[in-house]
C-alpha cells in the first residue's frame, strides 16, 4: 500500500513493460482513444466536402493565377478569390454543424452568466438590434474602402503597373479595404446571432465523455461507476472554468479556461478539500495525453514548410539551446535541488508549455507536484506575455512577420500564440502560429532525449550500462501516438493537396473533431491539476524562489535569442521568403 502511494506521486510508474500495457496503461489508452476520435473525424468529414468544391477551387485558383500575372501586388479580385476558397469547409455540412453544437463550450456573455448556456428569441433580437448600428457602420466603411481600392487599382493598371507611387497607393488602399472587409464580416456575425440552449448538449457531452474515458479506466482497474460519479464533479468544474473564461471582460484580457480551471480546482482542494469520491476521475495525465495525441494530427508538415527554413531555425535551433542553457543555469548557478523539477520547468518554458511539461515530466519521472508547479508558472507568464508582447511590438514598430516569429517562439501555449498574433495582423498570426507548430514537433524529440539522458546520467547505476529497453521503458508511449498522428495526417494532407486538405482535414477532421475535443480534454486536465494540488505540498519547491528565478532567466534568454534568430533568418538570410508571406 505504501509503495502504491509512492508511485502515485510520480507522473509515470517505474520502468517496466509487458504486453498487457497495451490495455492497462494510460499512455496506450490515450493513443487508442485519440485515434478513435481521429478515425471518426475522417469517417464523418471526408465524404462531406461542400457541393461543387473542386470546381470552386479551380475557379478561385484560376483567378489567383490571372491576378498574379496581371499585377505586381495582391488585387481586390485576388483577395476575393482567397476568401472564396476559405469559405469552403467540411465543417459547414449538416454533420459538422451538429457536432459543433454538441461539443460547443459556454457562449460569450457579459452581465448575465446564464447567457453562456441559454439565449432565447427575445434576447437574440435585443442582441442583434444592439449590434446592428456597428454592422451598418462597418458595412458603409467597407463600401467606401472598396471604392477607393478599386479606383486606386484601376489607376495603377492604367499606368501599366509601372508607376511605383501608384502601385504603393493601390496596395495601401487594398489593404485598408481588406481590413475593413474583415471588420464588416465580424460585425455581420455579431448582428446575426441566433438563439441557443446549450444545457442539454452539455449534459449529453458529459455522458459521452464519461463513457469515453470510463471504459479505459474500467480496464485499467478503476470501477466504471466510481469514475463516472467523480467525472460529473470534474466536468462541472470544467464547465465553470469555460463559463468564467467566456466572459467578455476575461476574453478581452486573454484570461483563458486553463487559468480558471486550475484556480477553481485549487480553491476546492485547499479549502473544503477535493471529495474522495471524485478522486477516481481526477486523472490529469489521462486527459492531457489523449489531447496531445489529437494535437499531433494538427501538426501538418505541409504547413510547417510553408515558411521554410527561417521558421525551422527559429524553432529548432533556439529552443534546444534555451532548454539546455536553462537547465544548466538551474543546476550550476541557482542550484535547484530537484533535477526533475529543473528539466520540467526548462522544457515547459522553452518548448511549448504544458504539452512539453507533461512529456518531459513523464520521461524523467518527475513528481506530480513538480509538474503542477511548472504548469502554474507557465500559465502566469503566458497570460502576461500574450498581452504585453503584441502591445510592445506595435509600440516600437517591429515588423509583423518578425513580431509573429518572436511570439511564436516564446509564448508557451498554442492558443495564446494565436490570440497574440491576431492582436497584430493576419500576417503576424500566420507566422506566429506556424512557428509554434514547428516548435510543437519537438515535444516527442525532447521527451526521447530526456529519457535517454536520465537513464544514462541521472538515474544511472555506476558501472551499469544503459540498455535500449531501459530507455524504452521510460519513454512516454503516448508520444508515439502524437508522432504517428502527425505523420498520417500530414501524408493525407499532402496527398489531397493544399486546397482540398484545407477543406476536409484542416476544416474538417481537425477543426471539426480533433481541436474541439482537445480543448475539452485539456480543460479536464487543468481542472484535475487544481483538484489534486495542495499548497502545503508545493511549499518546499518554492524555497528561495528558485523556480521563479529559473523560469524568468530562461524566458529572458528565450526572448533575446528568438528575436535575434528571427531577425537574422527572416530579414538577413531569407528576405525573399519573408517578402512572400
Amino acid at each position: 500500500m505504501e509503495e502504491n502511494k509512492k508511485e502515485e506521486q510520480f507522473v509515470t510508474e517505474r520502468a517496466s513493460s509487458s504486453i498487457s500495457d497495451l490495455w492497462k496503461k494510460e499512455d496506450y489508452w490515450a493513443i487508442w482513444l485519440g485515434f478513435g476520435l481521429l478515425i471518426l473525424g475522417i469517417f464523418l468529414y471526408f465524404p462531406q466536402g461542400p457541393e461543387g468544391m473542386e470546381d470552386k477551387i479551380a475557379k478561385a485558383n484560376a483567378t489567383l493565377r490571372a491576378e498574379s500575372e496581371k499585377a505586381p501586388f495582391k488585387t481586390v479580385a485576388w483577395y476575393r478569390a482567397v476568401d472564396a476558397k476559405k469559405k469552403l469547409k467540411a465543417t459547414g455540412s449538416a454533420t459538422g454543424k451538429w457536432i459543433k453544437k454538441f461539443t460547443s463550450k459556454p457562449h460569450k456573455w457579459s452581465g448575465n452568466p446564464f447567457q453562456a448556456f441559454f439565449l432565447g428569441d427575445g434576447g437574440t433580437a435585443a442582441k442583434n438590434e444592439k449590434a446592428k448600428p456597428k454592422y451598418d457602420e462597418a458595412k458603409k466603411a467597407e463600401a467606401e474602402a472598396l471604392a477607393l481600392a478599386t479606383a486606386s487599382e484601376k489607376a495603377a493598371e492604367t499606368a501599366g503597373f509601372k508607376d511605383q507611387a501608384l502601385n504603393a497607393e493601390a496596395v495601401k488602399a487594398i489593404d485598408a479595404w481588406h481590413s475593413a472587409h474583415t471588420k464588416a464580416s465580424k460585425a455581420k456575425k455579431k448582428a446575426g446571432a441566433k438563439s441557443y440552449n446549450q444545457i442539454f448538449y452539455l449534459v449529453g457531452l458529459m455522458i459521452f465523455m464519461a463513457i469515453f474515458f470510463g471504459i479505459g479506466m474500467q480496464v485499467m482497474g478503476t470501477p466504471f461507476v466510481e469514475f463516472v460519479r467523480g467525472f460529473v464533479f470534474v466536468f462541472l468544474i470544467a464547465i465553470l472554468a469555460y463559463t468564467a473564461a467566456s466572459n467578455a471582460t476575461m476574453k478581452h484580457y486573454g484570461i483563458g479556461y486553463a487559468a480558471w480551471a486550475i484556480l477553481f480546482g485549487l480553491i476546492i482542494s485547499n479549502t473544503v478539500g477535493t471529495p474522495k469520491w471524485a478522486m477516481p476521475a481526477v486523472q490529469t495525465e489521462y486527459y492531457i495525453k489523449t489531447g496531445l495525441v489529437l494535437l499531433g494530427a494538427e501538426i501538418l508538415f505541409g504547413k510547417i514548410l510553408s515558411i521554410g527554413v527561417p521558421g525551422i531555425f527559429v524553432a529548432w535551433v533556439v529552443t534546444p539551446t534555451v532548454l539546455i542553457s536553462t537547465y544548466l543555469f538551474g543546476q550550476k548557478v541557482i542550484k535547484i535541488p530537484s533535477k526533475t523539477l529543473n528539466i520540467t520547468i526548462s522544457a515547459d518554458m522553452s518548448v511549448c508549455g504544458v504539452s512539453a511539461a507533461i512529456a518531459t515530466a513523464a520521461a524523467c519521472r518527475a513528481k506530480k507536484e513538480e509538474l503542477t508547479l511548472a504548469v502554474g508558472l507557465s500559465l502566469v507568464f503566458t497570460s502576461v506575455m500574450m498581452i504585453v508582447m503584441p502591445a510592445f511590438i506595435k509600440a516600437v514598430g517591429i515588423p509583423h512577420v518578425l513580431g509573429g516569429a518572436w511570439m511564436g517562439g516564446t509564448i508557451d501555449a498554442t492558443g495564446a500564440v494565436a490570440a497574440a498574433g491576431a492582436f497584430l495582423s493576419d500576417r503576424a498570426l500566420y507566422v506566429a502560429a506556424t512557428v509554434k507548430m514547428i516548435q510543437n514537433v519537438l515535444i516527442g524529440i525532447i521527451a526521447f532525449c530526456v529519457a535517454v539522458y536520465w537513464c544514462a546520467k541521472v538515474d544511472c547505476v555506476e558501472g551499469q550500462k544503459v540498455s535500449v529497453m531501459e530507455i524504452w521503458h521510460r519513454f512516454p508511449k503516448f508520444v508515439i501516438g502524437f508522432i504517428a498522428a502527425s505523420i498520417i495526417f500530414s501524408s493525407l494532407y499532402g496527398a489531397m493537396g493544399k486546397d482540398v486538405g484545407y477543406v476536409l482535414i484542416d476544416h474538417g477532421a481537425i477543426r471539426g473533431m480533433s481541436k474541439i475535443f482537445r480543448g475539452w480534454f485539456f480543460c479536464l486536465a487543468f481542472t484535475s491539476i487544481g483538484l489534486a494540488t495542495n499548497f502545503r505540498e508545493l511549499k518546499e519547491y518554492f524555497s528561495g524562489g528558485k523556480p521563479l528565478i529559473l523560469y524568468a532567466f530562461g524566458q529572458t534568454l528565450n526572448l533575446i535569442l528568438t528575436l535575434t534568430m528571427a531577425y537574422i533568418m527572416f530579414y538577413l538570410v531569407f528576405p525573399e521568403i519573408t517578402a512572400k508571406i
